[in-house]
């Protein structure tokens, strides 16, 4: 038995251990190891007339969504369109995406999702390095899908708007600019009614599991973004070991998504999840604490997702008051700028009666949902561990711990790089052959994130190695001196980064968002003081009140932004 070998047999003890009761210990497949399209065919036929999405009172049922998706392969198929084509979708959170999603995998195209932020020379990139040969974007983006065209493959441009299949008459409010009137795009085809003229039914393809699906593109905070190859098996695996472990979602559930589906979070939560489970979504354009509450109360939706940012918006609302969000049963929780913790947590239960829980670790290469923490809230004692823990492994995927530079495993307790085995792994960077040698080694992701497992088993998260600081030798995270900051009464977010010392190595530098009310008799000084008091002395930083931070779409600080104001 060599070293790697006993040491996972070791792990697998101490998960097995720690296992929460009442959570399974493999994934669950309510209708089998089977194709996310089969599972919504099979949905169509069992519910044909359940909601599937709910977009502000317009129902898509199961059976509608799976029509209108066959629809849209066999019009990909008339158009040319064969198994392995790239293509892209530029839109924002509308059932138009859903269509087009379904209706790609189910003629074996590969979904390419497209940021709807971007600008021209992130499309043009993006678009070339698929060759993407057909696009479907928003009327709002076509000037931009024009403007780039001819520096690109692209030839056949379908487009729809974010209104196109609203309601006459809302259930919720509408965010500012969703109804607005359609834009005209000469010479692109329009989406819907393009559908609504097809005649014929979708071609028999033989798509396979481990086929290529989607390429899901990476943040692209170092150098370009990179498309991570990903396969219908990663997709109900990840549904698999999320839908009844992560949460448990059930046919009778009704949830709710707003992040972007455009975002792998948002694609799992939003797009593969209810579709797996079954569950009916109501699917919002974008996060509105308004219509998040109204849609709670409206719907009775029990299952949520949310950035710890947007609970504390809605507790602190001032129509709070208005909503019963008591349906609520299953919050989870995401920990970008503010970092959930216990004051958060019971303000939350006494609002709604539902628990926050730290949704946990994933990446982009991994499908996310790689840990799960339900199960670890007896006494706060997820929260108690924190700022940095992440709970257990999903069944069927593995960490270890290694040397950033000899590659050897490290003891537990003691902190290196974060690497990760999951059947949902990416198959490759697509186009990248250099960056998947480096970053997939026998199996392993290495992630460049820091983190340690404890002598329990439990993960830890620690942040990524570039952000590591070194003060006076010793090791500084920066996530774990912004978790710390968020249980400060005042601060609302942060974001810290290190600036040359000569005397020290580096030094913490946080800036930080104050909370609008306390502004007035919130100093610096003041909360360096706190900081004193609640941190080791090297982790200390200097504090910097900021007026706003630079985020990325998907929620983070922009850490590279915050270097400049130095």
């Amino acid at each position: 038995m060599n070293e790697e070998t006993r040491y996972l047999e070791n792990l697998r003890g101490l998960w097995r251990r720690n296992w929460p009761k009442a959570i399974p210990q493999e994934p669950v497949y309510p209708l089998g190891e089977r194709l996310l399209t089969d599972y919504l065919r099979e949905y169509a036929r069992r519910t044909p007339d359940k909601a599937s999405l709910i977009y502000y009172g317009r129902e898509v049922t199961f059976g509608e969504l799976d029509r209108l998706s066959d629809a849209f392969a066999a019009w990909l198929h008339e158009n040319g369109v064969r198994k392995g084509d790239c293509v892209a979708v530029f839109m924002a959170n509308c059932p138009q995406f859903h269509i087009a999603f379904f209706g790609i995998l189910k003629i074996g195209a590969i979904h390419v999702p497209v940021n709807p932020l971007f600008k021209g020379h992130e499309l043009i990139y993006e678009l070339n390095d698929t060759g993407a040969k057909t696009i479907v974007a928003l009327d709002t983006l076509f000037p931009l899908v024009q403007e780039v065209r001819d520096k690109t493959q692209i030839d056949t441009i379908l487009v729809t708007s974010m209104g196109a299949m609203l309601p006459q008459t809302p259930t919720i409010p509408l965010p500012a600019g969703l109804d607005a009137p359609v834009v005209r795009c000469e010479g692109a085809i329009d989406f819907l009614p393009a559908l609504a003229a097809v005649t014929t039914k979708p071609p028999q393809v033989d798509v396979g599991l481990d086929d290529v699906a989607a390429l899901n593109y990476t943040g692209g905070t170092t150098g370009m973004p990179k498309g991570c190859v990903h396969t219908q098996r990663d997709m109900v695996y990840t549904a698999a070991t999320t839908c009844n472990i992560g949460i448990d979602l059930t046919p009778d559930d009704v949830g709710i998504n707003f992040y972007p589906v455009f975002w792998i979070a948002g694609e799992d939560m939003g797009v593969i999840f209810p579709i797996f489970a079954g569950a009916t979504y109501v699917l919002l354009a974008r996060w509105d604490a308004v219509a998040f509450m109204a849609a709670v109360q409206h719907y009775r939706v029990t299952v949520a997702s949310l950035l710890v940012d947007n609970a504390v918006e809605v507790m602190e609302h001032a129509r709070v008051g208005e909503f019963d969000m008591r349906s609520l049963e299953q919050v989870r929780c995401s920990s970008f700028v503010k970092k959930l913790n216990i004051p958060y947590r019971e303000r939350w239960r006494a609002l709604t009666g539902a628990t926050m829980i730290e949704a946990a670790w994933g990446m982009t290469e991994t499908h996310t949902c790689d840990t799960f923490t339900t199960g670890m809230q007896d006494d706060d004692a997820d929260l108690k561990s924190q700022p940095i823990f992440v709970g257990l492994p999903v069944p069927g995927t593995e960490f270890k711990i290694c040397d950033f530079e000899t590659g050897a495993l490290t003891p537990l307790d003691q902190e290196g790089e974060l690497c990760v085995r999951s059947p949902s792994l990416l198959k490759s960077y697509w186009n990248k052959p250099e960056a998947t040698v480096e970053s997939l080694r026998d199996g392993w992701l290495h992630t460049g994130d820091i983190g340690l497992i404890d002598s329990q088993g439990f993960i830890h998260f620690l942040g990524r190695r570039k952000e590591m600081l070194k003060v006076k030798g010793m090791s500084v995270f920066p996530a774990e001196i912004e978790a710390m900051l968020g249980q400060h009464p005042a601060i609302v977010g942060s974001g810290v980064i290190g600036r040359p010392d000569a005397e020290r190595g580096q030094v913490p530098v946080a800036f930080v968002l104050v909370h609008e009310a306390m502004r007035a008799t919130t100093k610096a000084e003041d909360i360096a003081a706190w900081c004193k008091q609640n941190m080791a002395v090297y982790k200390i930083p200097e504090i910097r009140i900021a007026s706003e931070l630079p985020m990325t779409a998907t929620g983070k600080v922009k850490k590279e932004e915050l270097a400049k104001l130095l």
